[in-house]
């Protein structure tokens, strides 16, 4: 078995995905706007994230812009058969590098069509609806208008499974009941746990739950718990906040995201470690002072 296969795998759609995943956000520049600083290494950690066993990849066209999914196209394309490509839309960038609703039936049509073209795809496996009521945090309100035309291009085969993000347990039902919902992506880590029940909800369900800023984004987990667990197990602390979260539930499928190989390779070998329920129960604490 190799170190991937010791992560697992869960259901994503029609695909079984390995759970240890790679998220494509930080291919782009800083602040994940316009090129990246080194093109030929965005390439090769797409290449090299393919070459040790990772099957699913996020991404998104309003990464860059478009600039993420061209760059996969062109490392990748054409790519592997158990390839699982998950796109994200439901915003736009403005020129200030602001994060912006873009939730019109045009707009979310144009969206797909986008993500088909930059990727060089006849389909998208998996589209996610990131819904922007609040762009720090999911907020109440109804998605059915935003969700159905969604739904009607998976009706016309251009959209073969539908996923949300930055979503309510109540936006999920209402969703649930114009479309088969296959993942939700919202922000978790050890120190953010607000998705405590949903998780275990959509864990009955069969529905995978794909956490965003698994390490905390833009502002690193950082705890003298989790960096004295990483020492006695002679790992870091990402790869055993990584490790925690595969522990947590087993639909939780992981995404990290690097620009680097080498940090890539270190991501993945989070699959390797193995947590004691004593180690859980420590880390625990983490969350309660989060």
């Amino acid at each position: 078995m190799n170190t991937m296969q010791k992560a697992g795998t869960f259901k994503l759609g029609s695909r079984s995905v390995g759970r240890l995943g790679y998220g494509a956000m930080q291919l782009a520049g800083q602040g994940v706007f316009g090129p990246p600083r080194d093109h030929d290494a965005a390439v090769a950690v797409l290449q090299a994230a393919v070459e040790a066993g990772v099957n699913h990849i996020d991404t998104s066209d309003f990464y860059g812009p478009h600039i993420t999914n061209r760059i996969i196209r062109e490392a990748l394309h054409p790519y592997a058969d158990d390839l699982t490509i998950v796109t994200k839309i439901g915003a736009t960038r403005g020129a200030d590098k602001s994060w912006n609703p873009a939730t019109s039936p045009e707009e979310l049509t144009q969206a797909v069509h986008d993500n088909l073209r930059n990727l060089g795809l006849d389909v998208l496996d998996v589209v996610n609806l990131r819904i922007m009521f609040d762009v720090h945090g999911p907020a109440e309100g109804s998605i059915e208008p935003l969700l159905t035309p969604i739904a009607e291009l998976q009706r016309q085969g251009l959209v073969r499974h539908i996923g949300l993000s930055n979503v309510t347990a109540s936006q999920i039902a209402e969703a649930r009941h114009i479309a088969d919902i296959v993942c939700v992506q919202n922000m978790y880590n050890l120190a953010h746990r607000n998705d405590d029940q949903l998780i275990d909800d959509l864990a009955r369900d069969g529905i995978a739950y794909v956490p965003f800023f698994p390490l905390g984004g833009f502002s690193p987990l950082q705890s003298s718990t989790l960096s004295d667990v990483a020492q006695r197990l002679e790992a870091t602390p990402m790869q055993v906040a990584l490790a925690w979260l595969l522990r947590r539930a087993p639909n939780i499928l992981l995404i990290p995201g690097t620009s680097s190989v080498a940090h890539l390779h270190e991501n993945l070998g989070a699959a390797a470690i193995a947590l004691s329920d004593e180690v859980m129960a420590e880390l625990e604490s983490v969350a309660a002072n989060g």
